[in-house]
C-alpha cells in the first residue's frame, strides 16, 4: 500500500521563503550567513507550531550546503550533499537533542565531549537542542563556556516555548529570534495553496475557520485542514464547508451562541437554555464554547466603544446585524461581569466532572447576573454643595504630602466606593427598612448605634480606622488610616439613612492630626497609669510587690 506523508510533514518549509510570517527574522538570518557574522548560538523560541525546528534545520542547511542556499540554488544529489540528509535528520554533523527526554548534567557533558571533535565533512558541526528550557540547572550550567567559546567550527541553535525558563546567563550567550503568530491572512492563503494541491474542495469560510482555530501555529492549521480533506476523501463530490469543520471541531455555531446571548439579556433563562442544549446535542466542546463566548463579549464591547464593525472579515454580515442589536441591551459593566464568570467557568472545568453540567450553571448564572443592579447612587445634594468643592481643594493639596501614592489609593478606593453618586429613587429594600427618626448627636452616639445593631465590622473602623474632624447633624468630616474597608463609606451612609430617614454627608479631610477613638482611649490610659503611678498607694504597693507591673486601671461602681 501506498503510503502518504501527513500535510503537516509533506509540506514542511525547505527553504527560508517557504516560512510564512516570519520575513523579518529570515532576512536578518541569511544576511548574517552571507556576511559572514553568525553568532555562537541562535535562540529560537515562539508558540507551539510556528516553525522554530524548521528554521534550525534551514540555518544548519544554510551554513552547510555547498551552494548558495540562501539563493534558493538546489544542491545536487551527491556524495557532497548535506541539505538532503539534514532533512532526513540523518547527518553526522547536525545533531538534533530533545531536551524533554535529555535533562541532566550527564547528557550535556556528553554533547561538550562531542564538541571537541572537528566535524566530519561539513563546513559546522551544529548542535540542535529543542525544548532547551527543560534542561537542569546544572546542565545548564555546564553549557556555559562552551555557549560563549565554542570551537570556530561549532554552532548552537537552541528552540523553546518558554524563554521565560531559561536563565539570564544562557540568554546573553545567543542571538535571539522570536517567531511570531502567523496572522489569519497568510495562513488561510497558505491553506487554500495547499487545499488546491491536495485538489480538495472547501469553502474560503471553512478555510478562514480553520486559520482562525489554529491561533497563529502554522503546524496546527495544516493539520486541522489535512483532517478535514480526510473527510472528503471516500466522497469527491462533497464540499467542505464551514459548518462541517465546526461540528468536526465541536465548535458552536457563532449565530446561535448571539441567539443564546438574546435570551440571556431578556432574562429568558429556559430559551437559552433550550439553546445550550441544541448545541451540547451537536457536539460541542465545553472550553472551545466558553471561548466563543469571550469572543462574542470582545465583539460587543468593540461594538459599543469603537462602533460599527462592518468591515470585519472574520464576522459574517448577519453576525453583524446581531451584534449591532443585542450591544442596545448590554453595557460594559454588564460585559465585565460576564467575562470574569466565563474565565472562573473554565477553572470549574477542571473541577467539576460534568463538563454539561458545569454549562448549564453558566447560562443560568449569566441570565441571573444581567438582573444584578450595582450601579451606585448619590445624591444630587453631594456634589452641589459647595463644601464638597472645599474636599476637592483639599484631595488635591494632600497629594503634595509624602506619602503621596499611598493617599492617593486610598482617596481613589473611597471615592469609587461611595453609594452617594446619582440622584435616583431609593431601592424598595431601603424604604422598608427605615426605621422611626432616631437622632445621632454626637460621634459616640453612631458608636453606640452600632453596637445597639450589631454592626461589628462598623463598630471597629468608626473606633479604629475613622479620625473624626467634626461632627454635625448630617454631616461628618472625616480622615482616615490605610486599614478602613473601602465599602465604609457606601456601609455608613447608608446605615445613616435607615436609622435617622434622612440623607448624610460624609466628607474626607485633610486634618493629620485627628485621632481615632482608640487612639485618644489609649491616651486617657496613658495618662492615668501616668498619673496613678505618681500616687503614694502605687509606692506602698511596688514597695510590698516589687516585682509587679500595672497594667491597667479599671473603675468600678461602688453598687457593684
Amino acid at each position: 500500500m501506498k503510503k502518504n506523508k501527513i500535510l503537516a510533514l509533506k509540506y514542511r518549509p525547505q527553504e527560508f521563503k517557504d516560512l510564512i510570517g516570519q520575513e523579518i527574522m529570515t532576512q536578518t538570518i541569511t544576511n548574517a550567513i552571507e556576511l559572514g557574522k553568525t553568532p555562537n548560538a541562535y535562540l529560537l523560541t515562539g508558540i507551539r507550531g510556528v516553525g522554530k525546528t524548521t528554521t534550525a534545520r534551514l540555518i544548519a542547511k544554510a551554513l552547510n550546503c555547498t551552494k548558495n542556499f540562501s539563493e534558493g540554488e538546489k544542491c545536487k544529489t551527491s556524495d557532497n550533499c548535506h541539505c538532503k540528509e539534514i532533512e532526513d535528520s540523518n547527518h553526522m554533523d547536525v545533531l538534533e537533542m530533545d531536551a524533554a527526554s535529555k535533562t541532566g548534567i550527564d547528557d550535556v557533558r556528553e554533547l561538550i565531549e562531542n564538541s571537541k571533535y572537528s566535524p566530519t565533512n561539513a563546513k559546522y558541526k551544529i548542535f540542535i537542542i529543542d525544548e532547551v528550557h527543560m534542561l537542569s540547572k546544572q546542565a545548564f550550567n555546564g553549557l556555559l563556556k562552551t555557549l560563549e567559546e565554542p570551537p570556530p567550527s561549532l554552532k548552537f541553535i537552541l528552540a523553546t516555548t518558554e524563554v521565560r525558563k531559561i536563565p539570564v546567563t544562557i540568554l546573553s550567550r545567543c542571538q535571539r529570534f522570536d517567531l511570531k503568530r502567523v496572522n489569519i491572512d497568510s495562513l488561510s492563503k497558505h491553506l487554500n495553496k495547499i487545499s488546491t494541491q491536495e485538489n480538495g474542495k472547501i469553502t474560503e469560510k471553512a478555510i478562514r475557520l480553520i486559520a482562525r482555530t489554529s491561533e497563529g501555529s502554522v503546524r496546527d492549521a495544516v493539520s486541522l485542514l489535512d483532517r478535514a480533506l480526510i473527510s472528503q476523501t471516500l466522497n469527491q463530490e462533497k464540499t467542505i464547508e464551514e459548518k462541517d469543520v465546526r461540528e468536526m471541531l465541536g465548535l458552536a455555531d457563532r449565530e446561535k451562541i448571539l441567539f443564546l446571548f438574546r435570551e440571556v439579556l431578556s432574562g429568558k433563562e429556559k430559551e437559552a437554555l433550550e439553546f445550550l442544549k441544541e448545541m451540547i446535542n451537536n457536539g460541542i466542546d465545553a472550553k472551545n464554547f466558553l471561548n466563543d463566548i469571550l469572543e462574542v463579549l470582545y465583539l460587543f464591547s468593540r461594538r459599543i466603544n469603537l462602533g460599527l464593525i462592518e468591515k470585519d472579515m472574520t464576522v459574517s454580515e448577519n453576525e453583524i446585524t446581531l451584534i449591532d442589536q443585542y450591544s442596545k441591551n448590554i453595557d460594559m459593566q454588564d460585559i465585565g461581569l460576564f467575562w470574569q464568570l466565563t474565565i472562573k467557568t473554565m477553572d470549574d472545568l477542571r473541577i467539576v466532572g460534568n463538563e454539561n453540567l458545569t454549562l448549564e450553571m453558566f447560562v443560568m448564572q449569566l441570565a441571573h447576573l444581567k438582573n444584578i443592579d450595582v450601579k451606585k447612587e448619590i445624591p444630587a445634594e453631594y456634589f452641589e454643595n459647595k463644601e464638597n468643592q472645599k474636599q476637592k481643594n483639599l484631595i488635591g493639596e494632600s497629594l503634595k504630602d509624602e506619602n503621596l501614592e499611598t493617599k492617593i489609593n486610598q482617596i481613589k478606593n473611597q471615592m469609587k466606593n461611595i453609594e452617594q453618586i446619582k440622584k435616583k429613587p431609593l431601592k424598595d429594600t431601603t424604604i422598608n427598612n427605615i426605621k422611626n427618626n432616631e437622632e445621632i448627636r454626637s460621634f459616640q452616639d453612631l458608636v453606640d448605634k452600632a453596637v445597639t445593631e450589631k454592626e461589628i465590622e462598623l463598630k471597629y473602623d468608626l473606633e479604629r480606622n475613622v479620625k473624626l474632624v467634626s461632627f454635625n447633624r448630617g454631616k461628618i468630616d472625616i480622615s482616615f488610616n490605610e486599614k478602613l474597608n473601602q465599602n465604609f463609606i457606601k456601609n455608613l451612609t447608608e446605615k445613616l439613612l435607615i436609622w435617622t430617614g434622612e440623607r448624610w454627608i460624609i466628607s474626607l479631610s485633610k486634618n493629620n492630626n485627628a485621632k481615632s477613638m482608640y487612639e485618644k482611649n489609649l491616651e486617657k490610659k496613658s495618662s492615668q497609669l501616668e498619673k496613678f503611678e505618681k500616687s503614694k498607694i502605687s509606692k506602698q504597693i511596688k514597695e510590698a510587690f516589687p516585682d509587679a507591673k500595672l497594667m491597667e486601671i479599671e473603675e468600678v461602681n461602688e453598687n457593684d
